[in-house]
């Protein structure tokens, strides 16, 4: 078994740090200390290795992550696991704006809060948040489903394309042509089974689905005036 790694930024350049979590051959499990808010922690992992960052995060920790687990003990910056394709992202505080921007694979949990535009542009991730999202979540989202377990802000759902959402709490406004849909036997299956993933046991009964009602898809003649 491979024995734990551990990088102190305090001591260790970032640069360092980020150059041997992309070596070849890359396995096992590493632990980065003392980040204080630093930007950039393990972007771009390529391996189906596990790193704990013990600490807050600043801008676009987990950045184009594939295959990784990346947990984060605190807080998160601007654009945590932005354009994630596959692996795990876990923030076990709250997420500041953009947390999933573009991402297109993989889970984001986000135990705590999420700031505005959550979800932004997603392209197929998951993203459980634990808490509330801000203004403007999922707007644009083309692929992928987003659960949140407490209130949602203004915007949700702006111009949404296929992505499913789902909210146990209140939402500000829906954005342009996002509305409440009806939870089929099929879609309390797959929220349930995103809950399980995040580690929550919530009833799916509990939350209300929305997603695009299609009117965007469509040119309107009216809209030439």
């Amino acid at each position: 078994m491979d024995p734990v790694r551990r990088f102190d930024l305090a001591t260790t350049p970032l640069r360092e740090v980020n150059a041997a979590l992309h070596a070849d051959d890359l396995a096992g499990d590493y632990v980065i200390t003392t980040p204080n808010g630093a930007h950039n922690v393990a972007v771009g992992l390529t391996a189906p290795v596990t790193v704990t960052v013990e600490g807050h995060v600043g801008y676009y920790a987990a950045g184009m992550n594939q295959r990784a687990e990346v947990v984060v003990t605190g807080n998160a910056g601007t654009g945590v696991a932005e354009n994630m394709m596959s692996g795990t992202v876990v923030v076990h505080g709250n997420a500041s704006q953009s947390a999933g921007a573009t991402a297109h694979g993989g889970l984001l949990v986000v135990h705590g809060d999420a700031a505005a535009r959550c979800g932004i542009s997603m392209k197929g991730v998951d993203i459980v948040v634990g808490g509330n999202v801000g203004h403007n979540s999922a707007f644009m989202a083309q692929a992928g489903r987003m659960v949140v377990r407490g209130d949602a802000g203004d915007g949700l759902g702006d111009s949404v394309y296929e992505a499913r959402l789902y909210v146990r709490g209140d939402v500000g406004t829906l954005g342009a042509d996002c509305v409440a849909k009806p939870m089929r036997p099929e879609h309390v299956d797959e929220l349930a089974g995103l809950l399980k993933a995040a580690g929550y046991d919530d009833d799916p009964a509990d939350y209300t689905r929305y997603g695009s009602a299609r009117q965007l898809y469509h040119f309107q003649a009216h809209n030439t005036y």
